[in-house]
């Protein structure tokens, strides 16, 4: 029983018709063979806000790995590109490197939250306009209604004989969904490689397998679920539609079928009034069902299986638009604004729905009615989604725009740990590695701080021992050097002391250091 259910029951009293629709729901198999459902395509502003939806997110995957960006003569020019080969991630002017993988997390906890967010403020709506499963199957249902015809056509081809007709269509309709699961596999894999380069070496067969598996198996995915699951993914796949509930409140924008002017329902309007019967404005028409991607009845109310599309409010719009009636039959509402008015249509659940009680004379709505208040939507729960969101994205922000992209480490030599030379000396290898996090070469200046008699040599750059050196670093890479650290014997600690390695770029000012330890025998003093 769905929460919208359990409320009506405790507003009208009509427990016989509420517990017969959910005893045979619940008598039904835990899972049912998929019935084909032929969804008519749906005009209205939410229709037309899912075409910009999925135009965008559409143009978004596929143009994206097209796209240009001048980093230098040192760097990838694409904007967007994972270099697994490199461990880089470049997004437009941002490179992430492998210890900066905390960015990604920040974002994937920014995207967590925003979810939540959308979800508590106005339901699925991440389901109905922005899943990829959504936007894929919408793009699917265009094939087939520009092949097959509209809904009518649809069930018609269907339910007929294999004809040459149809198995033409059949066979276009699927070629072209086949192209478009190759297309999207195809667009996958030019996230991780140059795109013009990994196209041409695809199309000449001269691509890593890797390559040609991935999009096979994206092909696979998004031909079956787009076109041959559809809904099925949303109900049986998905953990979503279980988990948004724990979000929703009773303040929540979702689909809603107000049967509170809708019932009683009839297609006979004029009869019923006629013979002073109540009539509610649904004249059940079933055009919410029709143009349902789910197959579902909002009027049953809110079932796991609404994506909230809002196509059915479209739908039951145009049909209200005809019969001159107002719109907001099938609405978005919070579960607060329905009861009130549930209450108002009952007089307070002592009777069942009359539609008169919520209108004056000349039919308008009485001011009793409640209808959506904007400022709703900033209560406790979304601002506290909202706060954690900003915090993560201001403390990203300020993570980016302040971080160094010059990085020292050092790795103290473990075998031995120190060396004892011929004049008494002591002696420390160290592995460093400077890390030049920028796509242009730079000098870098490696110095010690600390351990005033200490001297360095690098192995293979230096023939004479300093304190500091002038080092070439290459673009955007991690230079390894090893580093030899010795101490006079008249200068040498009682076991082990501290100090650092520095590496400065004077051209920017960019500076970092690195604290190390030196070891040397106890009791030498």
């Amino acid at each position: 029983m769905n929460l919208y259910t359990a409320k009506n029951i405790e507003a009208t009293g009509d427990v016989h018709q509420a517990s017969a629709t959910d005893a045979a729901k619940s008598d039904g198999p835990l899972y049912e063979a998929r019935k084909k459902i032929f969804p008519k395509r749906a005009e209205g502003r939410f229709r037309r806000f899912k075409w910009l939806v999925m135009l965008i997110t559409l143009g978004i995957y596929y143009l994206t790995p097209w796209v240009r960006w001048d980093r230098g003569p040192y760097a990838p020019d694409q904007a967007v590109l994972v270099d697994l080969a490199n461990r880089r991630f470049y997004f437009f002017f941002i490179e992430i490197w492998p210890q900066e993988f905390f960015f990604v997390a920040g974002l994937l906890v920014m995207a967590g939250f925003g979810l939540f967010l959308v979800t508590s403020a106005v339901g699925r709506a991440w389901c109905g306009y922005a899943c990829p499963q959504t936007v894929w199957v919408d793009l699917f249902l265009v094939v087939e209604r520009w092949v097959e015809g509209d809904r009518n056509a649809r069930m018609k081809l269907d339910a007929g004989p294999w004809t040459l007709e149809k198995i033409r269509k059949r066979v276009l309709k699927h070629a072209i969904w086949l192209a478009i699961a190759v297309a999207t596999g195809g667009a996958w894999i030019f996230y991780f490689a140059d795109a013009p380069t990994l196209a041409y070496d695809f199309v000449t067969g001269n691509a890593a397998f890797i390559a040609y598996s991935t999009v096979g198996i994206l092909t696979a995915t998004t031909y079956v679920f787009g076109g041959l699951m559809r809904e099925q993914v949303c109900i049986y796949m998905c953990p979503w539609p279980r988990i948004q509930a724990t979000m929703l409140d009773d303040n929540s924008l979702v689909v809603t079928y107000n049967d509170w002017r809708g019932e009683p329902r009839t297609k006979h309007a004029k009869k019923a009034a006629a013979a002073g019967q109540p009539v509610g404005d649904c004249v059940d028409c079933d055009a919410c069902v029709a143009v349902c991607p789910m197959g579902i009845d909002i009027r049953d109310g809110q079932q796991m299986a609404c994506i909230t599309c809002a196509l059915c409010i479209d739908a039951c719009d145009s049909v209200m638009d005809k019969i001159g009636k107002p719109r907001g039959l099938i609405a978005y509402a919070t579960l607060n604004e329905y009861d009130a008015n549930m209450a108002l249509a009952t007089d307070n659940g002592t009777a069942p729905i009359n539609p008169d009680r919520v209108r004056d004379a000349d039919g308008s709505f009485v001011d009793k009615v409640r209808h959506f208040d904007w400022r709703i939507i900033f209560r406790p729960r979304t601002l506290l989604y909202m706060g954690v969101w900003t915090a993560v994205g201001i403390g990203l922000l300020v993570a980016l725009l302040s971080r160094d992209r010059l990085e020292v480490n050092v790795i103290h030599d473990r075998n031995p740990q120190y060396v004892l030379e011929s004049d008494g000396s002591i002696r420390n290898g160290y592995t460093i590695r400077l890390l030049n996090m920028i796509p242009e070469p730079r000098t870098i200046l490696l110095s010690l701080d600390g351990l005033p008699e200490a001297t360095m040599k690098i192995n293979g750059l230096t023939s004479e021992d300093d304190r500091q050196f002038a080092i070439s670093v290459d673009p955007d890479k991690a230079t390894a050097l090893k580093v030899f650290v010795t101490l006079p014997a008249d200068a040498l600690p009682d076991g082990s002391d501290g100090f650092s390695f520095v590496a400065e770029d004077r051209s920017s000012h960019e500076r970092d250091r690195y604290d190390a330890t030196f070891y040397a025998p106890e009791g030498k003093k």
